[in-house]
Parts: C-alpha cells; sequence; structure tokens
C-alpha cells in the first residue's frame, strides 16, 4: 500500500556527523518515519551525548572521530556491539575549508578529503557484513551519501578540497552501488543546497539574503531534507540505485541557465 512506501517501522540506522545540521535533521526525520533506533556518531562526545537526549530514548550516541581508516573500523565494532543489523547508513559527516588558491594549506586539503571522501567508503566497507547479512533482494539494506551541489556546480569561494571531495564523492557514490547492488545494497546521495547549520553559517545567520540567491526563494527547511531521506531509506527509494538528487531550490539549475 501506499501508505507504507515512506515508513521506517522497526528499521535500525546509523547517521554519521548526527549531532547537528543535516545529520540531526535527518536523524529526527528517521526517528519519526518509524525507526527502531537511530545511533548517531560525531567527533565531540558532549555534542553527540546531548543530541542523542534531545532525540529521545530511541537515539544512541557513539562518539567517534571517523576522520581516519581506523576510526571507522571502531566506530564499526562499537555499533556491532550495540546491535547485529543495520538497514541503513547515512554517510553524513563532512567538513569545509577555505583559503586562497596562493595560500591553500596541505592540512586543509588532507582534513576536507579525509573525512568527505574516504571515510564514506571505509566507513561503509567496515560494515559491508552487516548491511548485507540486512539486505534482502525484496528489500536491500541501504546507504546514503551526503554530497553537496558544490559536487555539481561552482561555488565562487575558494573551497578547492570541498568541492574536489564533493564532486568525487558523486561519482564513488555510482561506482560503488554498482558493487553493492549485487549484495542487496542500494547506495544513492543527497546534494544539498542552502540549509541553515554550523557549517553553512551564511544560510543560517543571513538566510534572507541567500534565499534571493535562490530560484525558490527560501533556504532549504528540516522537512525538505527529512523528505529526500526518508524517500532514499525506505521502500520509496528501492529502485534508486547511484543516482543522486540535488535539494537545493533549484540553484544548480539556475546557474546552468535553465
Amino acid at each position: 500500500m501506499a501508505s507504507n512506501l515512506f515508513s521506517l517501522d522497526g528499521k535500525v540506522a546509523l547517521v554519521t556527523g548526527g549531532s547537528r545540521g543535516i545529520g540531526k535533521m535527518i536523524a529526527k526525520g528517521f526517528l519519526e518515519a518509524g525507526c527502531r533506533k537511530v545511533y548517531i556518531t560525531a567527533r565531540k562526545a558532549a555534542a553527540c551525548d546531548a543530541a542523542a537526549e534531545e532525540l529521545g530514548p530511541q537515539c544512541v550516541s557513539i562518539p567517534v572521530d571517523i576522520s581516519t581508516v581506523e576510526g571507522c573500523k571502531m566506530l564499526a565494532e562499537r555499533y556491532l556491539s550495540h546491535e547485529d543489523k543495520l538497514d541503513v547508513l547515512l554517510n553524513n559527516a563532512g567538513a569545509a575549508w577555505g583559503a586562497p588558491f596562493e595560500e591553500f594549506p596541505e592540512s586543509g586539503w588532507d582534513k576536507v578529503v579525509d573525512l568527505n571522501l574516504k571515510s564514506p567508503f571505509f566507513l561503509t566497507q567496515a560494515l559491508h557484513k552487516t548491511l548485507k547479512a540486512s539486505g534482502t533482494h525484496e528489500r536491500p539494506a541501504k546507504v546514503i551519501n551526503i554530497a553537496s551541489i558544490d559536487g555539481i556546480r561552482l561555488n565562487p569561494q575558494e573551497t578547492y578540497s570541498y568541492h574536489a571531495s564533493k564532486s568525487g564523492l558523486i561519482y564513488l557514490t555510482r561506482r560503488m552501488a554498482a558493487r553493492l547492488i549485487q549484495d542487496n545494497i542500494v547506495m544513492s546521495a543527497i546534494a544539498p543546497g542552502a540549509f541553515a547549520s554550523d557549517m553553512n553559517r551564511v544560510a543560517r545567520d543571513q538566510s534572507d539574503e541567500v534565499a534571493k540567491r535562490i530560484p525558490s526563494r527560501r533556504i532549504g527547511t528540516d522537512e525538505d531534507m527529512q523528505g529526500v531521506a526518508i524517500y532514499l531509506a525506505s521502500r520509496a527509494g528501492d529502485y534508486v540505485v547511484g543516482e543522486t538528487i540535488a535539494v537545493d531550490g533549484g540553484v544548480a539549475l539556475a546557474q546552468m541557465g535553465v
């Protein structure tokens, strides 16, 4: 029935970068859509614990720094100490760095690319067996990567490693999706535009000004992000393999002159 298309009843999800911003929005949406448990992780333990407490008893905090392969393996081990299945993995943890071309540092490259591009691969790898065991031909497990419209179109800011990592993640999603579908795991991605968050402080603090540059004439809301994430995580998105959905109010299209 259509009423069950967007249900996550009984599902278990893990959201990286879940203590704030888009990750927290989606974690809340997953809980409201019926998830039995939503585990969130973030580098800062106090913030992760506080977010889980705010989201309620079905949300569990597992603070880990996943910017390294060792961190990804540690998160997988800690998760598996709680659960023996994983229905939805949301790779959301990310970082940004801006600096003029002449001054852009190696640290600004490595920090961003490690977290935005390397971690989604190695965390998915670390949880592969669990995802494979949870998915079936009829109801696959899901991996959703949070990319960015900066991986689709140029932002005027000099965020070189961010642009590279997010465009790379979009194509990595396609490559991994082609392999993981063999194991009844569907991978897809979301490319957000302007949403209020600590990472996008301009959208958060100057939303009216930012909205003037968006064809939809507003920044994204929690519901805008929750809607597409629930769609991809639920039965409704089972046949969407390797695709990236832009959720940007039309910004990428406007830059293309459409």
